[in-house]
């Protein structure tokens, strides 16, 4: 699928949800439009990716982990769904450019229901990018994202899902991912583009010893926009580690943000943290940790905090030469600091040019 195929709406926006046409720095390619497989490419060794519906024809071991991650936290899957990924990085095989994966909804009022799995093998390493998108001409459209993943011993997955909807969309992903002895799992989600209601709560168990997940979240909420977004990890081993954090801004819109650590375990670490930023008197943020356990030997620790821009530090920003917008500018960039998530520069360019329109908000 060349460049030239799609409209320039359609590509700059898949731009800012990170897919790269020309694959300069990406390791494989998926692109999905409405139900269609537009695109399918591996470009080093040792990753395969598939249209899922291909992966399960093709590999009769696939059914062994189709809806298996579900079973795990007994909770049905929609089986209804059409298209989704397949990717399986191979046992040994150390990926340091990124899979980029891309769901575009096309269609007026259509409903994207898409089934993926992803399998990290024993000592493999891997990062993806998937973005999920509208074309601007598709009003009251919905996606649902059924996503699995599977990070066998010493397997090491870093994920990043960037959104990019309209303010008639609705969504909801919903996710579930097995990490085994010594894996790593980290999770990054970003949505900061207008959005009429997301609602997700991916589930992590850390089932072998000495796994670890870290969940990270990055939200804008725009007026009339609702996003109820939440993280649970239960720690099922000794020795596993987990941290949350999430930071919210509601420029009158709504956010949810719960975060639930569960210790099935002795001698667990884990951590919970939970920041929103409200830019006016209007729209609200709600932060709500939880943390649970049965046992003595666990470190396990929240902090929750909601606030306005603090004037202090707009005086002192402003006795460094700035300017009261630039000053108000500069904090608001740091709150939505994204370093820990290892974008592309493109994501992170898109970001800033959010915050500089965020500092145009009368506070």
């Amino acid at each position: 699928m060349s460049v030239e195929e799609m409209n320039i709406s359609d590509r700059e926006n898949l731009i800012k949800v990170g897919f790269d046409f020309e694959e300069k720095d990406r390791a494989a390619t998926f692109l999905q439009e409405d139900n269609s497989i537009k695109l399918v490419k591996s470009l080093v060794p040792g990753v395969e990716i598939l249209p899922i519906e291909e992966a399960l024809k093709k590999y009769s071991w696939v059914k062994e982990y189709y809806g298996k991650a579900f079973q795990k936290i007994n909770k049905d899957f929609h089986k209804d769904t059409q298209g989704g990924y397949f990717i399986w990085i191979k046992k040994n095989t150390q990926v340091f450019f990124p899979i980029q994966a891309c769901l575009l909804i096309k269609k007026e009022k259509f409903s994207q229901r898409v089934h993926n799995l992803v399998i990290i093998d024993e000592n493999a390493q891997g990062y993806i990018i998937t973005g999920c998108t509208v074309s601007e001409t598709s009003f009251d459209s919905s996606h649902l994202g059924i996503s699995e993943f599977f990070i066998k011993k010493g397997g090491y997955l870093n994920f990043t899902m960037i959104h990019k909807w309209q303010s008639t969309s609705l969504v909801e992903p919903k996710t579930v991912a097995i990490v085994g002895q010594e894996g790593t799992f980290i999770s990054n989600y970003i949505c900061l583009h207008p959005v009429k209601k997301v609602v997700m709560y991916p589930e992590v168990l850390l089932v072998g010893e000495k796994a670890k997940t870290r969940l990270n979240s990055l939200l804008f909420s725009h007026p009339d926009s609702f996003l109820d977004i939440g993280s649970k990890v239960v720690l099922k081993a000794s020795f596993t580690g987990a941290e949350v954090i999430s930071r919210a801004i509601s420029d009158k819109g709504e956010v949810i943000m719960r975060g639930h650590l569960q210790s099935q375990s002795p001698k667990v670490k884990a951590h919970l943290e939970c920041q929103g930023l409200m830019l006016s008197d209007k729209g609200k943020i709600w932060a709500i940790p939880q943390l649970e356990t049965s046992y003595q030997d666990v470190d396990m620790s929240h902090e929750a905090a909601i606030g306005k821009i603090n004037r202090e530090e707009i005086e002192y920003l402003c006795s460094r030469t700035l300017t009261e917008k630039e000053a108000k500018s500069v904090i608001v960039r740091g709150f939505m600091n994204t370093d820990i998530l290892f974008l592309p520069q493109v994501l992170k360019s898109e970001v800033e040019r959010i915050t500089q329109e965020i500092t145009k908000v009368e506070f």
